[in-house]
């Protein structure tokens, strides 16, 4: 009996120690995207250290609590994903590793998870269609999903691109063989090597679907079995009210193994789209079954079948829509007299941006637009998911008082956090929607609130990564600096919190 108990203790113990150790393989962490990770002792006492203004090295000497930090480029707004011992993220070339390769490309840089050494990268040419389908100098804003030696991002160009985790240093596996002339600009040849990305397989959505990227292609694609489902990015045109593609899926489902279309959502999404459909969907089981959940750029979330089905109608195969709900009250569409409130008034409607999240058979989603559009009125929704049909005006809850958000929320057991692009960060009660308390920045957030080890973290435009108590009594931890401004959403893996700031992805843990 002592034997046994004490071999309990010991499995106990392995297993806790394993569930303690979480990598952060996808944007949101779990297919359910809602921003909680298992760690701890995530310290609050941060210092960076001192960053040369010439060759822009960071001195960890000057650093408390800092593993290690690598340069990005001059723009990074792909979130961070850390899986299998590396640490992905996008950015842009404005720091070239390939000194060959100078000038405006998207980039995704791969990282030793302990080390922070550069290990690979994938130079992604620009479209050339400035800010209408591929901002200048914004780079690679998807985030990379990962899974064992696979990758998947969709690129600035509008392609799903599945990649080797090991890059070319174990020679150029997949059908695709093109590396080289997939990176190249302008006669400027890219030499291959080690250090190159190894391309497995290319979906271009520009082409095969005939889809319309509004700015730039910026969902986290997202694998559940052998099916990636991604947001298509498709939008309207320079003219801001013309929809070049309203035809075309505003998401997909692929074969993660070959890149073959599965299926597409008929909703409707693209004919009503307001700006862009940029949201990442989400999946998890609700009301004991498996759903895709998504919000749209029309303003709207759904549920879907993740099931591919053959639509005999349409004549190939659909995600079949279980329900949607609006996610704008009617006033934010219409006047009291019926007329139209336009777009990209303070008052008026706005589209998904934020990643609409799964907790328990709930689903929480927020409304916002592109922060070029200034504030105007936002809302929190919280749906019941095991209901089917037109779900609008039917949520369990709504919360008003905030202002336009591009902010995923987190939800831990009774809490919910979510953040707006004002800079407030709001804590609520999870079940009914009150608010608990509301804590300002002082600045502007494009960053979305993460739960951690008993905090919550959310960084900021003026660099600040604010930390505060995962509690219904607002506390303040602590709010170190990064030395720049934050547009991408801090993570934690294996108890190391990563910021990336415009410039430089720093490693923040306790140091034993």
């Amino acid at each position: 009996m002592k034997i046994q108990a004490t071999l309990t203790l010991m499995a106990a113990t392995v297993l806790a120690g394993t569930a303690l150790a979480e990598d952060w393989p996808m944007w949101g962490g779990k297919p359910s995207r809602n921003m909680v990770a298992t760690a701890k002792n995530l310290p609050a006492d941060i210092v960076i250290g001192e960053i040369d203004g010439e060759s822009e090295e960071v001195d960890l000497a000057g650093s408390k609590n800092l593993f290690w930090a690598a340069k990005l480029g001059s723009q990074a707004y792909g979130n961070t994903t850390v899986a299998n011992g590396k640490v992905y993220v996008g950015t842009n070339n404005e720091s070239p590793r390939d000194p060959k390769q100078e000038g405006d490309r998207g980039i995704l840089m791969c990282f030793d998870e302990k080390t922070g050494s550069f290990l690979w990268q994938l130079v992604i040419p620009k479209l050339g269609a400035g800010k209408v389908s591929d901002w200048e100098y914004v780079g690679l804003c998807s985030s990379p999903m990962i899974e064992g030696d696979r990758a998947w991002i969709v690129s600035n160009r509008g392609e799903v691109i599945c990649l080797d985790t090991k890059g070319l240093s174990d020679g150029n596996d997949g059908p695709f063989k093109d590396e080289q002339k997939f990176s190249t600009v302008e006669g400027a040849e890219v030499v291959l090597g080690d250090q190159s990305a190894d391309i497995l397989w290319i979906f271009d959505m520009r082409e095969e679907l005939g889809i319309f990227p509004h700015n730039v292609s910026s969902c986290s694609p997202l694998v559940v079995g052998d099916v990636l489902y991604t947001a298509t990015s498709n939008g309207v045109d320079w003219s801001h009210s013309n929809i070049p593609a309203p035809l075309a899926p505003a998401l997909v489902a692929l074969d993660k193994n070959t890149g073959k279309l599965l299926g597409e959502e008929i909703s409707g999404v693209s004919e009503r789209v307001l700006h862009a459909s940029w949201s990442s969907p989400a999946f998890g089981k609700i009301g004991g079954k498996d759903m895709l959940v998504w919000g749209g750029g029309d303003g709207f979330a759904y549920g879907f079948d993740p099931k591919p089905v053959m639509d005999e109608e349409e004549g190939f195969p659909i995600l079949k829509e279980l329900w949607r709900y609006d996610c704008n009250p009617p006033s934010y569409r219409k006047k009291p007299d019926g007329e139209p409130v336009k777009y990209a008034t303070f008052k008026g409607p706005s589209e998904v941006i934020a990643t609409t999240i799964i907790a328990g058979d709930r689903v929480y989603a927020i409304i916002g637009q592109d922060p070029e559009h200034g504030d105007g009125v936002g809302r929190l929704n919280c749906i019941d998911a095991t209901k089917t049909g037109d779900l609008s005006g039917k949520p369990l809850w709504t919360f008003d008082d905030l202002g336009r958000s591009i902010s995923t929320p987190a939800v831990l057991g009774d809490l919910v956090v979510v953040a707006e692009y004002d800079g407030d960060l709001h804590c609520l009660d999870a079940k009914t929607g009150k608010q608990l308390w509301v804590y300002s920045t002082d600045s502007r957030v494009w960053s979305s609130p993460v739960i951690a080890d008993g905090k919550i973290f959310l960084a900021t435009e003026d660099g600040d990564v604010h930390i505060l108590a995962a509690d219904k009594e607002q506390k303040v931890l602590g709010k170190p600096n990064f030395g720049g401004p934050i547009y991408s959403t801090p993570v934690i893996a294996n108890d190391v919190l990563y910021v990336a700031t415009q410039t430089h992805l720093f490693a923040v843990g306790t140091k034993k």
